[in-house]
């Protein structure tokens, strides 16, 4: 079957030239654009010879290899007389001021469109091209047309195909000498770890009959190595040609490079890159507006050498490298390393490129392309961002400062600013009305905010063009800033379904609407479709039903989890039947819970680390801690800590210490997840609660989702995401076969069967523990079968 090129994608990579234009002030939506088109097609429907959405396509040989060069023509009329074929563009800017580049490329797709209708039609020598550009912001049409001959057409299409065959013999080389090294790579490592072999078998399974799998590896089953080195041998048999490597942490996308990295060193030759969020990867100089960017000014112009320079002597594609070849050639950083993408066989990147509504990648995840595949790592974390991602809020809030700044500035620009935001403010204001006159200061409602969304439509659509006309300001910035809230809630409400309330705040005497996210299964499931399927792994997916539900549906997945490698009995896991730590219950179990942590440590010298629901808890058992054991060292985790901070705070857990060392630290926080403290760095670890967030009335409403569709509401909104941060702080103790050591739970509720029937297999051997006179027992004894073992 010939490979699909689609005729923008052809033109665009051909055609395009000139300045690097931003377009994230676009109100225009894909959707928007579609709903647009269906409206003036309909229109046209009433002549009998029009016909719309025509696909048009033409087989193409390009270096050796057949492609299929084919799109849909969003409107053609055939009569006796002559052809005609409309091209519908959407776009939030008036016709006058589109730059020359991208009326090109309007008229570059119609035209090939007009080449590939005379081909199948002989008996027409010429068609008519007609350009319809539709103004989103105030609905203006503007039509052009041009009458193009065969001749003509062909010689347009045959140097488009000329100029194609360039980047296609680049990559046919790339996949070549990709293949051919993938066909000759062995497992990095002499031998595979326990469980590595049976995961490099599931994940090159999946590919081959592209399904989904979730995967639950427990810490020291290598995960990375066992998900990409199948996926890359699978490449090199042509079953998939890119690979998306997904996380939500920076620290394991480094993983990933340097699990790539040392593929290469075994003689892997396939082009990776690492993917940098705009905000971090853009250079210093380029805080100016884009028409004084020198790194967007002529973008185009530069972009096929920079990429032929990258692409002949990099493989690794890091962020350093990108930099230095942005640099070198004088492009933005963040949208060269998206062109650069396009010629890469492995993609690291953040969830939101994916899952994110707002800013997925569009040049790859428009419309399902099987040629991807999608890994995604520590997916437990996907569950609440994807919430967040599909959630939007809008506040009141900063409209009176943005009034009061607009009323200094006596010009016609601001007195529209204000009008148009007055309109905003009165929809607000009904709302806190209704609110004050039913005498309450919070509701929630399955109905969409539409009345608001409708009104801040309609101001984005004013922004659009208005912001275009200002020059730079502090009161510029902080009407932009309302204007993307405004612009996320507008694009959010065009998601809103059943999965969906709205909850309206009172706060501080602002109004406060969000649009909340309570399943967003059928969102991811949607995102996972756009490839040939996925592997979703975590070392903690317990249950597993649980997340194949809220991540994308049981019926479209399967499951697979692995044993822990490690010797079970290196560590053990103590349940105090004895503590209680419900809110009620705190004050009565203070002592019992310092007393119980003293017991932990005095079993051996060594680091541990006691985590704790929250920082208020977490101060409140420190300061009754060390009044009561003012001998033993302490450190805590405090509110915000930067890298260098955090860092610190790591370095103090030596290899052999002498004495002991107490590290008080927060449950879900930057340390009950991502680190790794191997050998004796870290040799206890004890939870103080389960976990449970803290009641709220939005977690409410997810548990009242659940309870109505699956009865498991409590389960979903408060047990699960509180166990998964319970084993994901556990999961730090055990890094290595070699490591040893205790956790020890905090909270009678653990022992329940609530709780024992969710524990993951190398769990299974959990002791209750009902004194501390029994704890110390376990502990000593632990460390005494330890020590007759070595």
């Amino acid at each position: 079957m010939p490979t699909k090129i689609g005729i923008r994608q052809l033109v665009e990579f051909v055609l395009r030239s000139g300045d690097l234009i931003e377009t994230k002030n676009s109100q225009n939506t894909a959707a928007n654009g579609a709903r647009i088109h269906r409206r003036l097609q309909k229109q046209r429907s009433k002549d009998d010879n029009y016909e719309s959405e025509v696909y048009l396509k033409s087989i193409v040989t390009m270096n050796g290899t057949d492609y299929l060069i084919s799109g849909r023509a969003d409107g053609i009329t055939l009569t006796d007389s002559g052809a005609l074929i409309e091209e519908i563009k959407t776009s939030d800017q008036p016709f006058e001021d589109l730059s020359d580049n991208t009326l090109e490329l309007y008229w570059g797709q119609v035209k090939v469109y007009g080449y590939l209708l005379l081909k199948d039609h002989l008996e027409f020598d010429h068609v008519t091209l007609h350009l319809t550009y539709f103004q989103v912001s105030n609905e203006n049409v503007t039509t052009d047309e041009k009458v193009l001959t065969r001749d003509e057409l062909t010689k347009f299409f045959q140097d488009l195909i000329d100029e194609y065959e360039y980047r296609l013999t680049l990559r046919a080389k790339l996949r070549k000498t990709r293949n051919e090294s993938i066909q000759k790579l062995q497992f990095p490592f002499p031998a595979f770890r326990t469980g590595q072999h049976e995961l490099a078998a599931a994940v090159y399974k999946t590919i081959y009959l592209q399904k989904r799998l979730f995967v639950e590896a427990p810490t020291g089953t290598g995960k990375t190595i066992s998900t990409l080195f199948p996926a890359i041998k699978a490449m090199g048999e042509e079953k998939v040609q890119r690979l998306f490597y997904l996380t939500a942490k920076q620290s394991t996308r480094h993983v990933a490079e340097e699990t790539i990295e040392l593929m290469a060193d075994k003689g892997l030759k396939l082009k990776s890159i690492t993917l940098t969020a705009k905000d971090k990867i853009r250079f210093p100089e380029e805080d100016v507006p884009p028409e004084e960017n020198p790194y967007m000014i002529g973008y185009y112009d530069r972009l096929k050498p920079a990429l032929a320079d990258l692409l002949t002597n990099e493989d690794a594609i890091t962020r350093a490298v990108v930099e230095k070849y942005a640099k070198k050639h004088t492009v933005d950083p963040f949208e060269f390393s998206l062109d650069a993408s396009l010629f890469c066989d492995v993609i690291i990147c953040d969830y939101n490129y994916l899952f994110d509504p707002l800013v997925y990648l569009q040049r790859f995840f428009i419309e399902k392309d099987t040629d991807n595949f999608f890994l995604i790592d520590e997916v437990h974390n996907l569950v609440s961002r994807s919430r967040s991602m599909y959630s939007a809020e809008i506040s009141d809030k900063a409209i009176a400062a943005l009034l009061k700044s607009a009323r200094g500035i006596k010009n016609k620009a601001s007195e529209d600013f204000q009008k148009q935001l007055k309109k905003v403010r009165r929809v607000f204001n009904q709302i806190k009305k209704v609110l004050k006159e039913e005498v309450r200061d919070e509701k929630i409602t399955a109905d969409a905010p539409d009345k608001l969304i409708n009104v801040l439509g309609k101001f984005d659509d004013f922004m659009g063009e208005w912001m275009q006309d200002q020059k730079p300001s502090d009161f510029l910035d902080d009407a932009k800033d309302f204007f993307f809230d405004c612009l996320t809630f507008v694009k959010i409400g065009a998601l809103y379904d059943d999965s969906y309330k709205t909850r309206i705040v009172i706060e501080d005497k602002n109004i406060v609407i969000k649009q909340l996210c309570l399943d967003p299964s059928h969102f991811i499931d949607q995102s996972l479709d756009l490839g040939l399927g996925a592997v979703l792994f975590s070392a903690t997916l317990s249950p597993m039903n649980y997340y194949q539900n809220v991540l994308g549906g049981i019926e479209h997945s399967l499951a697979y989890q692995l044993p822990s490698p490690f010797p079970a009995q290196n560590q053990a896991i103590m349940i105090t039947q004895y503590v209680q730590t419900t809110y009620k219950q705190r004050p009565f179990n203070q002592d019992k819970i310092v007393d119980s942590l003293a017991t932990l440590i005095q079993g051996k010298t060594g680091n541990y680390m006691f985590f704790f629901p929250s920082y208020g808890y977490l101060q409140q058992i420190k300061a009754a801690f060390e009044e009561k054991y003012p001998e033993v060292e302490t450190i805590a985790q405090v509110g915000s800590m930067d890298n260098t901070e955090r860092q610190a705070f790591l370095d103090q857990f030596q290899t052999d210490p002498t004495q002991t060392l107490a590290a008080f630290c927060v449950l879900g926080g930057i340390f009950s997840e991502g680190i790794d403290l191997r050998g004796n760095k870290l040799i206890g670890v004890a939870i103080v609660s389960v976990g449970l967030p803290g009641l709220s009335a939005e977690n409410n409403l997810i548990r009242d989702y659940y309870d109505e569709n699956n009865g498991h509401g409590f389960e979903y909104a408060y047990q699960m995401p509180g166990l998964n941060n319970v084993l994901q702080a556990a999961g730090r103790l055990i890094r290595s076969s070699h490591d040893e050591g205790i956790v020890l739970l905090l909270d009678q509720r653990f022992g329940s069967s609530r709780y024992t029937q969710l524990f993951p297999q190398h769990w299974q051997h959990f002791q209750r523990i009902n004194s501390i006179d029994r704890l110390k027992f376990a502990v000593d004894n632990f460390w005494k079968e330890r020590t007759h073992e070595d």
